[in-house]
């Protein structure tokens, strides 16, 4: 069984970010608000959108940041601090160049490259053993292109693995309330997208 509280989904605010690679975490939020049928609501405190869902039971919080991807942190580490939760309450879900369209997997602490997880860590006072959902966007093949790649819109094949791979996601988020990581990792680790 699992503690999660909060899940938070990153990305940058604004349509013309919208549809673009980096807001995958934010898009898995938004389809767990759609699954669950609830509202966002504007928490400006926070610098961010929150909604209240029940998922098989539990009461959980889905954070989006307002601010700027690079400064995920002083949304989640504000609320995190607020309602007092704990760092193994948390999950994050964000896009990963490591991982190809089609392909998401959870994890536990670890370092990331990813500029929001980054900032998340700097401002929970290093803390970094949060739980995480990878959901792979692919990787342009030189570091050069990299911005380019996350500001950028997936070509329609590889948003439907993504989009696919979200869903996977979250299905296999009420086995990770329900039964736990180890579970989930089983369920959705083994799913790739065609």
């Amino acid at each position: 069984m699992s503690d999660i509280k909060l899940i938070v989904g990153l990305g940058n605010p604004g349509p013309e970010y919208q549809h673009t690679r980096h807001n995958t975490g934010s898009w898995f939020v938004e389809a767990l608000a759609q699954r669950y049928q609830a509202q966002f609501k504007l928490e400006n405190k926070f610098n961010a959108r929150i909604a209240k869902v029940t998922i098989a039971g539990k009461d959980v919080i889905l954070l989006i940041p307002t601010t700027f991807m690079n400064l995920s942190g002083q949304a989640v580490a504000p609320y995190a601090n607020f309602y007092r939760y704990d760092i193994d309450n948390i999950l994050v879900a964000f896009d990963e160049l490591d991982l190809p369209p089609g392909i998401a997997k959870f994890k536990t602490g670890g370092s990331s490259s990813q500029n929001g997880i980054r900032d998340i860590v700097s401002r929970m006072a290093n803390q970094k053993d949060f739980h995480r959902l990878r959901i792979g966007i692919g990787h342009p093949g030189h570091k050069q292109k990299v911005t380019g790649h996350v500001l950028g819109k997936a070509p329609n094949a590889e948003q439907q693995l993504i989009e696919q791979a979200i869903d996977e996601a979250v299905r296999s988020t009420e086995i990770l309330l329900t039964d736990g990581m180890v579970s989930a990792m089983q369920r959705l680790h083994s799913f790739k997208a065609e």
